[in-house]
């Protein structure tokens, strides 16, 4: 597996543009191909958030790390500990969410996490997630994350499907997906704030897409009973969504937003057949190659 490390200083050379992923679980498999064509032309932006998978593909883009990007949205999915029907009923989640980002990311793991280029890359972080005993959404830093440990279990947090994964306890707090958050899974809300007008925006949902309400079963309202927050939350996300959505279409009429929409063959959030797995990756790769020469134009990088 080709891999790289480093202890040297790196350098962005994009600093006036927010780099977004949007989660969306194995549906991340066809954007992950757009993280190793960034990497692979050497387009660093300074500032990068994800929510939810979203979260996978930041730490992998900040780790300048090709394979990982793609392996952990397609191969890694034969991995027999990856998760099924039996890890949830053993309380590990239908994605065996402990194993998946706490421990193969270590080294020797199945997907090594490359720490020290992570550490040399200058450009923020920004992971979102959902406090679920207090109903605050926001998001973890470098500064939350000293250790690969405390990056992949926040990682972990923002990346957790309610009800699907077990929640995540740090310190005094719960966490689950960052996308129940006000900006409905899409950092907008974090880039502006961060005081950006222009947004690279990498979505797992084709343009026409809008996101019905949703209606919160008597199943997930007793699992929840003791973070009501989530409930709202829940039922608030539909129309968050399609607020950020609609923002992001106006900033790309005016030209302030780049907006990749995916227009090939996606998956499910709960896909595990690789095969699948990789054609979505092929044509997110194909995209993106068509895609980029506008993309590098827009960044002043032609």
């Amino acid at each position: 597996m080709p891999r790289s490390t480093t202890s040297t200083a790196l350098t962005s050379n994009v600093t006036d543009t927010a780099l977004i992923f949007e989660g969306g679980g194995m549906r991340a498999s066809y954007t992950a191909a757009v993280v190793v064509a960034l990497l692979q032309a050497e387009i660093h932006l300074d500032w990068v958030a994800g929510i939810s998978a979203g979260s996978s593909n930041t730490a992998n883009y900040l780790a300048r790390d090709t394979w990982r990007a793609k392996e952990s949205f397609v191969g890694f999915a034969a991995d027999p500990q990856f998760g099924d029907l039996r890890t949830f009923l053993r309380g590990q989640g239908m994605f065996n969410a402990n194993y998946i980002y706490q421990q193969t990311g270590q080294p020797g793991g199945a997907l090594p996490y490359d720490w020290a280029t992570f550490q040399a890359n200058p450009a923020a972080m920004n992971l979102g997630v959902f406090e679920a005993d207090t109903g605050k959404a926001f998001y973890w830093t470098r500064e939350d994350t000293p250790t690969p440990a405390d990056l992949m279990v926040r990682v972990q947090s923002s990346s957790t499907l309610p009800f699907f994964m077990p929640t995540v306890h740090i310190g005094e707090h719960s966490y689950v997906d960052g996308a129940l958050g006000p900006s409905g899974g899409i950092a907008l809300d974090a880039a502006k704030a961060a005081g950006f007008q222009k947004f690279l925006v990498v979505l797992t949902r084709p343009r026409s897409y809008v996101k019905e309400p949703m209606r919160v079963s008597r199943v997930v309202r007793q699992y929840f009973r003791r973070y009501p927050a989530v409930v709202d939350a829940l039922m608030a996300r539909p129309d968050n969504y399609n607020r950020t959505r609609a923002e992001l279409l106006e900033l790309e009429r005016s030209g302030d937003a780049m907006v990749f929409f995916p227009d090939g063959y996606t998956v499910s959030n709960s896909e595990r057949n690789v095969a699948k797995l990789a054609r979505s990756y092929a044509d997110g790769q194909a995209q993106i190659k068509r895609e980029l020469p506008a993309w590098k134009e827009w960044l002043g990088l032609a």
